[in-house]
């Protein structure tokens, strides 16, 4: 699974990274995130549609295969909307500790000269252009809570289960897996767990500097605490949501305000 999404994104942010690296100052170059991907209206808002739509494939075979397992995974993750009220509070929360977080980091990325100077869009304006990019902040969201927090942990705590012993066929009971009431299996180790998605999230990141990449690493480890302890992955969707639309939408306020793109 990894290695048809975010995994094979983390190999190629590092090579890129060592690629810019090698060419010129970090800070001198510019990494721009939702570019132009052709000169014609249409086509280009087909593309784009088309890059967002690909990209959630992933997602529906990650959901999928939990299904085939006699699993809903809507329920098993928490990607529903049973609790709405605190789910959108806690994200909102989240939205603004990290949000303000990324900035500072972003910040000290640039001024140690080791961070690109982010673009946060270069679409032309359109009518089109704002609730494409709300997609692609939501084709974000799905993309890395779900398989970077929900499915990882549920599939990594499997794995040491099933390495430590404990039967699939009885979860639950005495000699078998250990699941949640939302039948999402524990992670044994979660420490371990935490710190390698984390790592991950990093990781593909790293394409647009060294400052990003720690800061994504930062907010898995911030993110992965709030599932394992709230066991719902619907409210890193919407703070991840609400980062990325605030980052692409306000794009050109934040850069008039010196806070990206300088």
């Amino acid at each position: 699974m990894l290695a048809l999404s975010l995994g094979k994104s983390a190999v190629y942010a590092i090579v890129n990274l060592i690629d810019k690296w090698t060419q010129a100052p970090l800070s001198g170059q510019t990494t721009t995130l939702n570019p132009a991907l052709d000169d014609r209206q249409y086509f280009d808002l087909m593309y784009q549609l088309l890059d967002i739509g690909f990209a959630l494939i992933p997602v529906l075979l990650v959901l999928h295969l939990v299904w085939i397992r006699g699993r809903n995974p809507f329920r098993t993750f928490g990607l529903d909307f049973r609790r709405p009220g605190r789910d959108v509070g806690l994200g909102i929360g989240l939205f603004l500790a990290i949000g303000l977080g990324t900035l500072a980091v972003y910040a000290a990325g640039r001024a140690a000269g080791v961070t690109t100077a982010i673009v946060g869009s270069a679409l032309n304006e359109y009518w089109w252009t704002t609730p494409v990019l709300l997609f692609s902040a939501l084709r974000h969201g799905l993309l890395e809570e779900i398989i970077v927090v929900a499915w990882l942990f549920d599939r990594i705590g499997y794995l040491q289960q099933r390495r430590a012993g404990l039967e699939p066929s009885r979860p639950g009971s005495e000699g078998g897996l250990r699941t949640w009431a939302s039948g999402a299996v524990v992670p044994l180790h979660p420490a371990a767990v935490l710190v390698g998605c984390a790592v991950l999230r990093g990781a593909y990141h790293l394409y647009q500097g060294v400052g990003p990449g720690v800061g994504n690493l930062l907010m898995g480890l911030v993110f992965g605490a709030v599932y394992l302890r709230y066991r719902r992955v619907m409210p890193l969707v919407i703070a991840h949501f609400l980062l990325d639309a605030a980052g692409f939408v306000a794009y050109p306020l934040l850069a008039a305000a010196g806070l990206f793109g300088t």
